[in-house]
């Protein structure tokens, strides 16, 4: 991949603040405001560059929403319905049971469990 000057601004927003869940359109935004020229669908392909280089991991929420995490490690997400922010859930809060094996010519890569929330009534 090489390291164009909107990659190296995009990277710079994703990796300054520490681990983040961001979308596209969230990201084009910070980029609008920090003066950053950059289209939607550069940003959209960037983030799927950089995903399919493992440098970030995608969280679909919904079947149609998709959040990047920029936290590579093992771990599970809160969904906020009512801000719609994604957040980590404290390692080992959440265990995992009754895993099947994988096809015969497959493996298992990874388990993700998104527990959805909303506000009390």
């Amino acid at each position: 991949m090489r390291p164009t000057r909107q990659r190296c601004a995009l990277a710079d927003m994703l990796y300054a603040e520490g681990d983040r869940h961001v979308t596209a359109e969230m990201l084009h935004e910070e980029a609008l405001i920090a003066g950053v020229p950059v289209s939607l669908a550069t940003i959209y392909n960037t983030l799927h560059q950089f995903r399919d280089a493992g440098l970030l991991r995608g969280v679909t929420v919904g079947g149609t929403k998709t959040y990047f995490d920029t936290n590579l490690s093992n771990h599970h997400h809160f969904y906020n319905e009512v801000d719609g922010r994604l957040t980590d859930i404290p390692k080992g809060m959440i265990e995992v049971l009754g895993v099947p094996e994988a096809p015969e010519d497959k493996i298992i890569s990874r388990i993700d469990v998104v527990v959805q929330i909303a506000n009390k009534k």
